[in-house]
């Protein structure tokens, strides 16, 4: 029997396994959480756990409110104040890493892609900052204040401005692609929705843009050629959630709305039988429900094929933030200064935390933990002690 065993060769197989295993501990480990609502659809589910208990780990002063959602990448956390800085934070131990500082205030969530950090400000200004030299990299204006987040698919970096236009930039040197013209502000970030072609032909993606002006559109990507607009009765703030052929939303005009991209219609209209107050937050999607907030002070679970309501939790306070999922809980913060975990099955609470302070902005899942800012300027990371 030859029993020589070529040494080298092994080593080699070993540490190749090594790196593969390295390399996926870390994408699960880490869970970015790179843009406003965790992915470009906009559905605000985290691909991250979180302990059942979550306890206060650290938390972070910032020079002014916070009503933009962080963004966690790679172990550091960004967010925007009021004030016009751009904090970048270490995600263990909570310590200022740096601050890129603006003219205008930061109501934008930031977006991350490959090192650079987009986000737009309260005097117009669209940002692209390189992570690593925390310098800009470009900058775009336009003529309004942008409180609209930045969704990225490829090359390219879409966001709304109160100018009443939907842009598209060229991501590597900001250079505009194309603008649309719509009827009023665009105040949410807009969705991606794919489709597939039915004749085997390649996949088109769309821009999906709920605006102010009470009108959902959807948008090629490549030419900015706009494909359809749905009237929505009322004018929009929330960012369009998306799931396959459906987009859902909440209005001004007291309704949650399930749009079937397909035929271009109103699939279906839900309306509290008492209570009618405006939608101001995003919908989050579980497999089977939408789950959103409204200034009703509850927070609402209805059927995503339906729009049956399917339960509802009483706040005692509005809600203005965007729930998220994780796993079998939505968690949201209310304007009484309350961050709340419910079950998404039931809307029984399952864990809170009192503030002290308003929530506006939206929570951000990675890594197993969870980060919320309030108007008092701090920053919250809950995870395991």
């Amino acid at each position: 029997m030859n029993k020589y065993i070529d040494t080298p060769a092994v080593e080699r197989i070993k540490i190749f396994f090594i790196l593969v295993l390295l390399f996926f501990a870390s994408q699960v480990s880490f869970g970015n959480w790179a843009s406003f609502r965790g992915n470009p659809q906009l559905t605000g589910v985290a691909d991250s756990q979180l302990p059942e208990n979550p306890q206060l780990l650290w938390t972070f002063q910032a020079g002014d409110m916070i009503e933009s959602t962080a963004a966690v990448v790679y172990g550091t956390v960004y967010v925007g104040a009021l004030n016009g800085d751009l904090y970048a934070i270490d995600a263990q131990t909570g310590k200022q890493k740096w601050v890129y500082q603006v003219e205008g205030h930061i109501k934008a969530s930031p977006s991350i892609q490959n090192g650079i950090v987009y986000f737009g400000d309260g005097g117009g200004i669209f940002h692209a900052v390189d992570i690593n030299t925390q310098e800009a990299k470009w900058q775009f204006t336009t003529e309004g204040e942008i409180i609209s987040s930045a969704n990225v698919i490829g090359d390219r970096v879409l966001f709304g401005s109160y100018d009443g236009f939907l842009y598209c930039l060229n991501r590597g040197n900001g250079e505009l692609v194309w603008k649309l013209e719509t009827e009023g502000y665009i105040h949410g970030t807009p969705g991606v929705w794919t489709q597939i072609a039915s004749d085997s032909g390649p996949a088109e993606n769309f821009a999906i843009v709920t605006g102010c002006d009470s009108y959902l559109r959807v948008i090629n990507i490549d030419d900015g050629t706009q494909t359809q607009q749905v009237n929505l009765g009322a004018y929009v703030g929330a960012s369009p959630a998306i799931s396959q052929n459906r987009v859902y939303c909440g209005t001004y005009g007291t309704e949650i709305l399930g749009v079937a991209l397909d035929t271009g219609e109103i699939a279906w209209r839900y309306r509290h039988p008492k209570l009618n107050f405006p939608f101001f937050a995003s919908a989050a999607l579980t497999t089977d429900s939408i789950i959103i907030g409204g200034r009703d002070k509850m927070v609402h679970a209805l059927s995503q094929t339906t729009g049956e309501p399917l339960w509802t939790y009483t706040a005692k306070s509005r809600i203005e933030s965007s729930a998220v999922i994780v796993k079998e809980r939505a968690f949201v913060g209310t304007t009484r200064g309350v961050f709340i975990a419910l079950d998404i099955t039931t809307g029984e609470s399952m864990w809170e935390f009192a503030t002290g302070s308003p929530i506006v902005a939206s929570p951000s899942v990675s890594n197993g933990r969870i980060y919320i800012g309030t108007e008092d300027g701090i920053l919250y990371c809950f995870g395991s002690i």
